[in-house]
């Protein structure tokens, strides 16, 4: 695989990272430079992304050399990320596994490679596959991640082309996001090959490209009441 992803003072460390991958409940192994997380720099870091035209936006920081294994993945299987705070977990942690104060939406997208264990995801072409933002209650993802202590299920499209993927997996705290540059991005990626597909050719974009500094789904208010929103990037693909 591949892994990778203000009120100031108190939860200034208090981030997140992926840190493993579950296929139809079944656990695949933890997220290691050695195993399944792709160019993820060692050692691994909890901080957040502010830059959208960075090239780590694709994958996060980049280590040398991508790693070895890759997870297989049956479309149409659910999957589930799970992530937490520290990249060694201490117990006792009140933002285990992100602090509640880093609301906002959670998103998943799949690149097409040749092999994963050997590509760069820059130049990748990406569609995202899962999106959730705030429910009409105003209860935010980043919430409902927080109660499910830490996992994040989706399912990979029954009708996605056979072949290696990178799996790209983000969340975005928007609690300083009314003021410039202020979003939080913590995308990270996990090499799969995915088996049982059919031929979808699903329209695709590219990172750094498809957000825009500041823009939909980067620039919100928190603290205004329960205004509406609108995540950045396309609409998920469907089959």
């Amino acid at each position: 695989f591949i892994a990778a992803l203000p009120l100031l003072a108190a939860t200034a460390t208090a981030h997140t990272t992926f840190q493993a991958l579950w296929v139809d409940g079944v656990a695949q192994g933890k997220m290691t430079t050695s195993n399944i997380r792709h160019n993820w720099a060692d050692p691994e870091s909890n901080y957040p992304l502010k830059d959208v035209t960075a090239p780590e936006i694709a994958c996060n920081k980049w280590g040398s050399t991508p790693a070895s294994k890759k997870v297989t993945v049956k479309a149409g299987a659910k999957v589930t990320a799970e992530w937490h705070h520290e990249p060694t977990q201490k117990s006792g942690d009140a933002d285990e596994p992100i602090a509640l104060s880093h609301k906002g939406p959670i998103m998943a997208y799949l690149g097409k490679v040749d092999d994963a264990s050997t590509a760069s995801p820059t130049g990748v072409k990406w569609f995202k596959i899962f999106e959730d933002t705030k429910d009409s209650s105003g209860k935010w993802a980043v919430e409902r991640f927080y109660n499910a202590k830490g996992m994040i299920d989706f399912s990979i499209p029954s009708c996605v082309a056979n072949g290696d993927y990178f799996l790209r997996v983000e969340i975005i705290g928007l609690h300083e996001a009314d003021r410039a540059g202020g979003a939080q991005l913590y995308p990270e990626c996990a090499q799969i090959s995915i088996t049982g597909g059919g031929s979808a050719n699903p329209a695709t974009v590219s990172f750094p490209g498809a957000y825009i500094q500041d823009g939909v789904g980067l620039s919100y208010n928190l603290y205004s009441g329960n205004a509406p929103y609108t995540a950045p990037g396309p609409r998920p693909f469907t089959c």
